[in-house]
């Protein structure tokens, strides 16, 4: 078996762009991924083209060695847009395998150690009565662990963490206070604080409010974070933007966090993901991946979360709180999409993925320039989105 062709399709799916990537075969197998790095993937198109011009006429089948050869094959190695493409390529490879072999995915990395994979999901209302109800809905639909979104996130013009810090502490107290101590509770600060800022929103809340704290300040610095571990003993949920194994290091050895959000779609596909799952096992860290992307993120998702040991939640983005989020979940474009049910995905047993694409409907999307917010303090200088 050869490639004989890898496809990027930069499309408008729902409320964002989607990259999925095909990967096709002259025995007619073909296997489809899809990329992170949401908002530039035109870049990832670019390096997905790169690769093609070599991995074209290759085995399909020597996964792991395609990996290295990828990673390795120029000078300036690494880096979230290179592997962004490589995540794409490398999961529909794993797909192509599994179809070639008629087994699922998750046969591919040693076999599936749970049936359902358990999710978290996430309120959408900012710090007030209604986040509070929001969560008494979640609970009611079958969710025992869920993340709060701080005040001010909603604004998409202005950020000053300052004036949103004690607000939010609040409106976490009295959530905790509403669901009782059996909920798994935490809370998405999306990186936008400073240490001295997260460590006082962490104080402001009584021992016990939060279970974690998701992405409280960047990630460029361990000694950042081993600063703010120091100030609290809230666990920490970090990894998202890390796009290897390196990234990881010192995080896992340092242990600095305690769940490993790694992004199936950023940090190298299957086979960089499987090497930080053994490392997170080794320092007792669990997996929280993270999964905010398309279906095809979310299928490689759940057969990797279903062969790991070390796993707690999978973030869905498909609940009660979330409908906007299901304009993604569009069968006709997605067949045999999964989906959720009393909070689980059902890990399926189809070869390869189980989800399919449908290419005709795929090329009529369009893809569409998209920024993310571009904050700004209200002295005029730039903050983090």
């Amino acid at each position: 078996m050869k490639i004989t062709a890898i496809r990027s399709f930069p499309v408008w799916v729902g409320t964002r762009n989607q990259l999925v990537v095909k990967v096709e075969t002259d025995e007619g197998i073909y296997g489809w991924g899809e990329s992170g790095l949401s908002g530039r993937e035109k870049a990832v198109v670019g390096a997905v083209e790169h690769y093609a011009e070599f991995l074209v006429g290759r085995d399909p089948m020597n996964i792991g060695a395609l990996w290295q050869e990828m990673y390795r094959s120029q000078y300036f190695e690494g880096g979230r847009v290179l592997t962004a493409a490589i995540s794409a390529i490398d999961i529909a490879l794993y797909d192509v395998k599994g179809k070639a072999l008629g087994v699922p995915v998750y046969e591919l990395l040693g076999g599936k150690q749970r049936d359902r994979v358990p999710t978290f999901a996430t309120t959408r209302a900012p710090p007030g009565e209604e986040m509070v109800e929001q969560a008494r809905a979640l609970v009611e639909a079958g969710w025992n662990c869920m993340r709060l979104s701080p005040a001010g996130h909603q604004n998409q013009d202005v950020y000053e963490p300052r004036e949103h810090i004690a607000a939010s502490a609040k409106w976490c107290t009295k959530t905790r206070e509403a669901l009782g101590e059996d909920v798994v509770l935490g809370i998405d600060y999306h990186h936008r604080l400073t240490v001295a800022e997260a460590a006082s929103f962490c104080n402001k809340m009584p021992k016990g409010t939060l279970d974690f704290v998701e992405e409280p300040i960047r990630d460029e610095s361990p000694e950042a974070y081993e600063a703010l571990r120091r100030m609290t003993d809230i666990p920490f949920a970090i990894g998202e933007e890390f796009a290897s194994k390196w990234q990881f290091a010192p995080y896992l050895e340092r242990g600095i966090t305690q769940f490993s959000r790694l992004d199936i779609c950023n940090v190298g596909g299957f086979t960089e993901a499987m090497k930080v799952a053994g490392w997170s096992e080794v320092h007792y860290v669990d997996l929280m991946p993270h999964n905010p992307l398309g279906p095809v993120c979310t299928a490689a998702s759940v057969h990797f979360s279903a062969a790991v040991p070390n796993f707690s939640w999978l973030e869905c983005r498909a609940t009660p709180t979330e409908l906007y989020y299901l304009k993604f979940d569009d069968e006709e474009l997605f067949p045999g999409l999964l989906k959720i049910e009393n909070a689980h995905y059902t890990v399926p047993d189809k070869p390869g993925l189980g989800i399919e694409v449908n290419e005709e409907k795929l090329t009529r999307e369009a893809f569409r320039f998209w920024e993310a917010p571009h904050l700004r303090r209200r002295d005029g200088s730039y903050t983090n989105w």
